[in-house]
């Protein structure tokens, strides 16, 4: 069992920058690959970013691509989003997941453990 809770979201400008954190309970943090999904109003749960047990490997949807990063501190159980350049389209609720698969997938019905979700928005 992995238990995950969000932190960070808030209310920020067009061009700023937001960092979200994943804390996660669990010894078996580490063998679990961590995504990063979004879902505006709506709107489906879309992919956003994902990184992999090690943090080695990281995968990003091509809308967030160059301006979102994300890392991964095994030794505290978390997992990490900076945003950066943020836009309008940005706003939505931002759930980290976490999925026992190898290479992290990007359908959410593949994750296993998903976090309560945060509220990220983006005023123009």
């Amino acid at each position: 069992q992995v238990q995950l809770v969000e932190s960070g979201g808030g209310l920020v400008q067009a061009g700023g920058s937001l960092r979200l954190s994943c804390a996660a309970s669990g010894r078996t943090f580490s063998s679990y690959a961590m995504g990063w999904f979004r879902q505006a109003p709506g709107k489906e749960r879309e992919f956003v970013a994902a990184i992999s047990w090690s943090g080695s490997n990281t995968y990003y949807a091509d809308s967030v691509k160059g301006r979102f990063t994300s890392s991964r501190d095994n030794a505290k159980n978390t997992v990490s989003l900076q945003m950066n350049s943020l836009k309008p389209e940005d706003t939505a609720v931002y759930y980290c997941a976490a999925t026992a698969a190898l290479r992290p997938p990007v359908r959410p019905h593949e994750y296993d453990y998903w976090g309560q979700g945060t509220q990220v928005t983006v005023s123009s």
